[in-house]
């Protein structure tokens, strides 16, 4: 019988919530020779030109290429969620995500231990809001040119879904338990550079262990030079949660 892990593949899921929404994400699961029995799993949150229902889109950009040209080689379980093209509450779709990983977690057999957290742009604003929301959960947390938005005193719904309003330095405090590797072009002139630059400066305050890389001529995508990095994929995989996460 041929073995359904001897070969790294994508495959299609879907999740449908309470509310009747259906969700659709893809999930790549790695050989067995790369990851092992228990392999690592790494949650990637897309961009805001990747949303849609065709279940394709998340991964053109990003972290799908990078796994694509691994295919057979690269050592995790990766999820790739979708948000909905016509969905502008981006606080919904952190918790949809998730849901999404809760399920891909259990279905894949992935080591709790080793829970990654990513994401670019939009991605990488809910990186952070999702590592705040669950600061247990990640065993590394990497946001690409992103940043922390506080929630406002008007904004029930996000500061029901993050658990309260936090500053970035009350943040960064619930957050340090998790090591951060922070990326951001120089001359990004979609997000501010200063965004991830303030977060892993109050990350540091709070005493995290973090890394910042800004390219000085890269523009909004330094997510390609950021996974093109080994460096970044030998810190990745070296980290590992030292308690396992709180029953959710």
């Amino acid at each position: 019988m041929t073995d359904p892990r001897a070969h790294g593949r994508f495959v299609s899921r879907e999740l449908l919530l309470d509310n009747g929404v259906l969700h659709r994400y893809q999930v790549f699961v790695p050989a067995r020779a790369a990851g092992g029995e228990r392999p690592a799993l790494i949650l990637f949150l897309h961009g805001s030109g990747e949303r849609g229902d065709d279940n394709r889109k998340q991964l053109e950009a990003g972290l799908g290429p990078v796994v694509r040209k691994r295919i057979d080689t690269f050592p995790a379980i990766v999820v790739f969620p979708q948000m909905h093209e016509d969905w502008t509450d981006e606080q919904r779709f952190d918790r949809t995500a998730l849901a999404i990983l809760d399920r891909a977690e259990a279905e894949f057999g992935a080591d709790p231990a080793r829970i990654y957290l990513t994401g670019l742009s939009m991605g990488g604003f809910a990186s952070f809001d999702l590592a705040l929301m669950q600061p247990d959960r990640f065993a590394a947390v990497v946001p690409i040119c992103g940043g922390f938005k506080d929630p406002k005193v008007w904004d029930r719904q996000r500061i029901a879904d993050l658990g309260g309003m936090w500053t970035p330095d009350e943040a960064a405090q619930r957050m340090k338990g998790a090591p951060f590797w922070i990326f951001h072009g120089g001359k990004d002139d979609v997000v501010p550079p200063r965004l991830s630059r303030e977060m892993a400066e109050a990350l540091k305050r709070a005493g995290a262990d973090v890394r910042y890389t800004e390219f000085p001529e890269a523009n909004h995508n330094s997510w390609d030079p950021a996974y093109a990095s080994d460096a970044l994929w030998t810190w990745l995989f070296a980290q590992q949660r030292r308690t396992m996460p709180t029953a959710r």
